[in-house]
């Protein structure tokens, strides 16, 4: 495995590849990486020769008062995990790089980018669509893999990819879980024993919902309310928002369908977690 720290050098190595016919597999990421990154990059080698995984905490995608200075940032400790899990090349590149003296666009996608998260986090789309475009010129991928933990990002980029003709394929993979249930996620060790016990009603409330949907239940506000309930049991969570949605529109629905999405974001204490799931399909 090699590391890459140069936009140039690694736009470069890329073309180099596709012009002698490598296909390129991309997992993007923040770095302080865990299971669900690698289980990633794991099946990433089914797409393609090359696998390359990008470290860049954007600081775009950020809003004022949010933990990008506090992000956990381990490059030493994320290669060694990338190596163990069959990364070829790591590209790391520095802000400056990224974002040159002058740099003067963004990318932006209208529609489903209001609500969820974006409607809590302004701007935080604008940030992901802008970086995820130049990562895609710089890496030139065939296919790129994102988890579908953050279910919103992965719409998001799918519909920038479609409607700029990227010619890159965009592959949603399943949530990978903690042996208690709680979604992995690199905030997660923001949270005290006590916060991390709490933050079990997340998947908690989804298994519950799922049961429901599958056991008749077809009001959405039915099922919001049990999910609200169980996440209010714990002191110190305070719910950003519960949503059952369409899974290509991200519209609020009122009946419970093969496209059902339950979208939660909840806070615990200052740490921000999401979770989702299909309520007609099994849990993760």
């Amino acid at each position: 495995m090699e590391t890459i720290r140069q936009v140039d050098e690694m736009q470069l190595r890329a073309l180099a590849l596709r012009d002698t016919g490598k296909r390129i597999a991309f997992v993007p990421t923040m770095g302080y990486l865990h299971e669900g990154h690698l289980s990633l990059v794991r099946a990433a080698r089914q797409y393609a020769d090359v696998v390359v995984l990008s470290i860049f905490v954007n600081p775009t995608q950020f809003g004022v008062g949010e933990d990008f200075e506090s992000y956990p940032r381990n490059l030493e400790r994320d290669s060694a995990m990338a190596a163990d899990a069959g990364v070829d090349i790591i590209f790391a590149p520095e802000t400056a790089d990224m974002y040159p003296r002058n740099y003067a666009t963004t990318v932006r996608v209208d529609g489903i980018t209001e609500t969820l998260c974006g409607e809590s986090r302004p701007g935080h789309f604008d940030g992901v669509t802008t970086v995820v475009s130049k990562l895609f010129g710089i890496v030139q991928p065939h296919a790129a893999l994102f988890g579908m933990k953050d279910f919103q990002q992965l719409a998001v980029v799918r519909r920038m990819t479609l409607d700029l003709n990227i010619p890159v394929e965009i592959v949603g993979m399943p949530i990978v879980r903690e042996a208690d249930g709680l979604a992995m996620s690199s905030r997660n060790k923001y949270l005290s024993s006590e916060m991390r016990q709490q933050a079990l009603a997340l998947s908690d409330s989804i298994h519950n919902a799922i049961q429901a949907a599958q056991q008749g239940e077809t009001d959405v506000a039915t099922i919001m309310d049990m999910v609200k309930s169980r996440i209010k049991g714990g002191q110190d969570a305070r719910i950003d928002y519960v949503e059952i949605c369409h899974d290509s529109t991200l519209k609020p629905i009122t009946r419970i369908d093969e496209h059902s999405v339950l979208l939660v974001a909840v806070f615990f204490g200052s740490t921000r977690l999401i979770d989702n799931h299909y309520l007609l399909a099994p849990m993760d």
